[in-house]
């Protein structure tokens, strides 16, 4: 019985070791000798594939630096992550930080932690340059795309302005599949985050056929995902980023990627800072969309 007893009682002991690995990053990396970042493929310029398992962009140097720093000894492994996965593969351990072009909103603040904010974006809408669209109004017996798994057509729906409207919804997998929509003439319009639309453009055959018109329908602060309950990583993550701020780092890394030719194709997505995320390096935080939006 006695041995009984004490192999539960180490059995209980190995268990509740693995599970507070499971929910600390540092810890979970330094045991396996690697760091998995969540990446995506067509997130120009915060996060893209150049093919062949590579990938770069805003977020992901940020990243690779910040883990850099937090983990030095861990290798990283990268995984490519959609819209409708990248949340459930951060709470399942999949994923230990995705660095991607990911929304920081009231709901899924209730599965997942979010970093510091470093980007700020506004949902706008893309058109061909020939097209008559030119604001909300215009999408009235439209068909419009977005990617599945984003909030683009449910805030567009919420709009005033665009109540009474009706338009047909059509979903790509991913951002690059939403521009093909647009592209190939499948949809007339391409509601998005201005950076991925701006990066999308600048990246396909012929920038100058393209337009990002009409109102702004949201603003929505963009940050690095990273598991709930492991205020140890979060913390190591946020005081990264204020010192990379203090130092002038996240300036340079956001005139790189969004002011300069960046690869494949050597375009610039000529996008300035905005006063928002300008405001929120003096004063950084991790609030919601919703603060955002009051």
């Amino acid at each position: 019985m006695k041995k009984q007893l004490l192999a539960l009682a180490i059995a209980a002991v190995a268990t509740g070791a693995a599970f507070a690995q499971a929910n600390d990053t540092i810890a979970k990396a330094k045991a396996a000798g690697k760091v998995v970042m969540g990446v995506r493929e067509s997130s120009a310029p915060l996060s893209y594939t150049l093919g062949d398992g590579r990938f770069t962009g805003y977020h992901v140097e940020l990243c690779q630096r910040i883990l850099k720093a937090v983990v030095p000894t861990a290798a990283v492994e990268y995984l490519p992550v959609t819209s409708a996965n990248r949340i459930p593969l951060v709470q399942n351990g999949t994923v230990d930080i995705e660095c991607g072009s990911t929304t920081n909103n009231a709901t899924r603040q209730k599965d997942v932690s979010f970093a510091l904010t470093t980007y700020v974006t506004e949902v706008r809408t893309a058109v061909k340059a020939t097209s008559k669209i030119k604001s909300i109004a215009d999408l009235k017996g439209k068909t419009v795309a977005t990617t599945t798994g984003t909030t683009s057509v449910a805030l567009l729906r919420k709009n005033k302005r665009a109540e009474g409207l009706t338009f047909t919804e059509v979903y790509g997998k991913d951002h690059a599949d939403s521009f093909l929509l647009l592209e190939s003439g499948r949809a007339d319009a391409f509601v998005m985050d201005d950076n991925i639309l701006a990066g999308l453009i600048a990246s396909s055959k012929s920038p100058k056929d393209y337009a990002i018109v009409g109102e702004t329908l949201n603003v929505e602060p963009i940050a690095i995902m990273i598991r709930k309950d492991d205020p140890n990583f979060k913390k190591a993550v946020d005081d990264y980023i204020k010192g990379a701020i203090k130092a002038g780092e996240l300036n340079l890394l956001y005139t790189k990627w969004f002011m300069q030719p960046i690869p494949p194709k050597n375009t610039s997505v000529n996008l300035p800072m905005g006063k928002i995320l300008t405001g929120l390096l003096k004063a950084p935080n991790d609030k919601p969309a919703e603060e955002f939006n009051k």
